[in-house]
């Protein structure tokens, strides 16, 4: 079935300039901003129920942590292949991340993590309602601001739902423990379609290290795949991700279309990381880390 998109409204007409209508829309509704919270979480017992996500990232933490009668709308890609959260989004409409769609809505609670452009919380909370922004997780555990757990406990808290969030923390941390017992430390080399690879300081090079498991690529940082090096020094495992995705596919200018990729791919120890789990930066990013960690145990 497909899912319901709201659609723009068209009271202005298609010969008024998208800058008046935004202005127009922004101004009516600041005339009623007294009537809404002033900010996320300026209550501990208020719970928004009119939430509306603009992206398909900050759909994985509203589907997971907001009850369903809270959630008003999501994105149009909370259903897209690589949304982790896809099933659970089914039969919950859709509204683009465009400022008239969205204040037609009359949203209490509008989430996002990039949805609307770099200006749309400032627009939101001009209206009068109140933004939650999802954090940028930059580290798999921790207490720091961008760790994944921090970024947990901010969504929930947001949505009125510490508790949930707190639950979530614990699995998380419990399993991602378990995983540090049973390490193989193999030489990893992460692949993409598009031959892109990472060293140190990297996301996914916290993730291999969380899986057990050591880094093929000294340099820090994404770059493309050494193939020269790859010539000489073979890595004992390869992490393919995102091939079964229709996103990243390879071009006729990619590395990893090179012998030396393809060889990679067949002949070495490969672990295979769905797009959905590496997406956005959440607790899915554990699907990977144990999928990495099982894979490497296979021959130990």
């Amino acid at each position: 079935m497909a899912r319901r998109v709201y659609p723009v409204p068209s009271v202005f007409g298609y010969g008024t300039s998208v800058m008046f209508r935004l202005t127009f829309l922004v101004a009516l509704f600041g005339l009623v901003a007294c009537d809404r919270p002033a900010s996320v979480g300026s209550s501990p017992t208020e719970r928004p129920m009119r939430i509306v996500s603009l992206d398909f990232c900050a759909d994985q933490y509203v589907l997971k942590l907001a009850d369903r009668e809270q959630i008003l709308a999501l994105s149009p890609d909370a259903e897209k292949e690589f949304s982790f959260m896809r099933t659970e989004a089914e039969g919950v409409p859709a509204v683009r991340p465009l400022a008239e769609d969205v204040l037609i809505l009359k949203p209490d609670l509008v989430v996002r993590s990039y949805g609307g452009g770099p200006n749309a919380g400032a627009m939101f909370e001009r209206a009068g309602i109140p933004v939650l922004q999802v954090g940028w997780a930059s580290s798999v555990h921790g207490d720091d601001v961008g760790s994944i757990p921090s970024v947990i406990n901010g969504v929930a808290e947001g949505l009125g739902q510490s508790e949930r969030g707190e639950r979530l923390v614990q699995e998380f941390t419990t399993r991602l423990n378990q995983l540090n017992a049973n390490a193989s430390r193999k030489s990893t080399l992460y692949m993409t379609p598009a031959g892109v690879t990472t060293g140190g300081k990297t996301m996914m090079h916290e993730m291999l290290q969380a899986a057990g498991l050591n880094n093929f690529m000294d340099k820090p940082g994404w770059h493309s795949l050494p193939l020269e090096y790859l010539a000489y020094e073979r890595p004992e495992l390869v992490a393919a991700a995102y091939y079964d995705t229709q996103t990243n596919h390879e071009n006729v200018w990619s590395p990893s279309r090179h012998p030396i990729a393809k060889r990679e791919l067949a002949e070495t120890q490969r672990v295979d990381l769905e797009g959905a789990w590496l997406s956005c930066g959440g607790w899915f990013l554990l699907e990977a880390i144990e999928a990495l960690a099982e894979g490497a145990a296979r021959d130990d």
